[in-house]
C-alpha cells in the first residue's frame, strides 16, 4: 500500500509547464507595474501567478475536475484580501485600486496556466497589460477635461472659514443656506483645525448643482460677521 500516489513524470511536465507559463506571464504583467513603481510590482504579481497555477494545478490533481474548480473559487475570494493591503486612503483620494485590480488579474492568469489552459493564460495577459498601459492615454485625456455640471455628475464642497467659536454658528448657517437652495447635504466635516481658524466643508450629496447658485450661496454666507471666507469646490473623488 503506497502513502503517497507514485512519481509521474509526465504530470511532473504539466505542472512544471503550468508554473513556468504562470512565471513568464505574472513577470510580464508585474514588469509594468514595476517599471510604474506601484506598491505590487514584479515579484507581488510573479508570486500572485504562480501561487493561483500551484493550488489550481493541485485541486485538479488531487480531486479533478471539480477539485480545481472549488480552489479557483477561493482563490478569487483570496486574493481579495492581498489585494485590500495595497489600497490606501490618503485624505480625500483612494489609491491602489488599479494595482489591486491588477493582483487579482494576476491570479486569473495563473488559474489558467493551472488548468492547463495557456493560450488563455496568454490572452489574459495580454488584455490585461492591454488595459494598463493602452488605456493610459485615454484616462489622462479624460482627467484633464475641465468638470463641469453639465458634463458630469461631480462631487461638491461648500467650505467656509471661522474662528473656532463661531463653529456651531457656522454650521447651522451653512446647513440652512444649502437647504434653502434646496441643496440636500451628506455630511459637514472639518478639514483643518487650528487656534484662529476652522475650515469646514460641507459635502452635498453627488447631483449637478449649478455654479450660479453655489457663487450665491458662497457670497451670501460670507456676508456673516461669523463666517470669514466661503468659496466651494468641485471634484470627482470622495
Amino acid at each position: 500500500m503506497h502513502l503517497y500516489p507514485p512519481f509521474d513524470f509526465a504530470v511532473f511536465l504539466k505542472t512544471g509547464a503550468a508554473l513556468l507559463t504562470a512565471f513568464i506571464l505574472g513577470g510580464l504583467i508585474g514588469f509594468e507595474r514595476q517599471w510604474r513603481q506601484r506598491t505590487a510590482g514584479l515579484r507581488t504579481n510573479v508570486l500572485v501567478a504562480i501561487g493561483s497555477a500551484a493550488f489550481v494545478d493541485l485541486g485538479m490533481r488531487v480531486a479533478g475536475t471539480d477539485g480545481s474548480v472549488r480552489v479557483i473559487s477561493y482563490v478569487v475570494s483570496g486574493i481579495g484580501f492581498l489585494g485590500a493591503g495595497v489600497i490606501m486612503k490618503e485624505g480625500t483620494q483612494v489609491r491602489g485600486i488599479n494595482t489591486a485590480a491588477t493582483l487579482w488579474a494576476s491570479a486569473a492568469v495563473g488559474a489558467f496556466a493551472g488548468a492547463g489552459q495557456f493560450a488563455e493564460a496568454v490572452l489574459v495577459t495580454a488584455f490585461v497589460l492591454s488595459g494598463n498601459t493602452l488605456l493610459r492615454p485615454v484616462v489622462q485625456y479624460i482627467h484633464r477635461l475641465p468638470i463641469t455640471p453639465e458634463g458630469a455628475e461631480a462631487l461638491y464642497r461648500v467650505h467656509v472659514v471661522c474662528s473656532p467659536e463661531d463653529v456651531t454658528e457656522a454650521r447651522d448657517l451653512l446647513f440652512e443656506e444649502l437647504e434653502r437652495h434646496h441643496y440636500p447635504i451628506r455630511e459637514i466635516e472639518t478639514l483643518s483645525e487650528g487656534d484662529d481658524v476652522v475650515e469646514l466643508a460641507a459635502i452635498l450629496v453627488p447631483t449637478t448643482a449649478k455654479t450660479q447658485d453655489l457663487d450665491a450661496i458662497t457670497a451670501h454666507l460670507e456676508r456673516h460677521q461669523n463666517i470669514e471666507s466661503a468659496t466651494w469646490t468641485v471634484s470627482t473623488e470622495s
